[in-house]
């Protein structure tokens, strides 16, 4: 499990996961703190396995932020934006 405002490259659960499995043929990348990630920065390359590959891939997770809570922000309006 990783923060996606970190640097995948020095990532604790990345180190110890090669260490598990070597050859990352039984590990799963998790990509937290998706949503704090700065505007006009994406997960894009992170989750597409280009910085760093995974056979099993990696999956992001993506939280609700105080500010929609604030705003009411609805689930489906939330999952509508994560698309665009």
């Amino acid at each position: 499990m990783m923060a996606a405002n970190q640097d995948m490259s020095t990532s604790d659960g990345l180190k110890l996961a090669r260490e598990i499995d070597p050859k990352g043929t039984r590990s799963i990348g998790v990509i937290t703190k998706i949503d704090i990630m700065d505007r006009g920065v994406d997960a894009k390359h992170m989750l597409m396995g280009e910085e760093i590959s995974l056979t099993l891939g990696f999956v992001g997770v993506v939280n609700r932020s105080q500010k929609d809570i604030n705003d009411a922000l609805r689930v489906q309006n939330a999952l509508e934006n994560e698309k665009k």
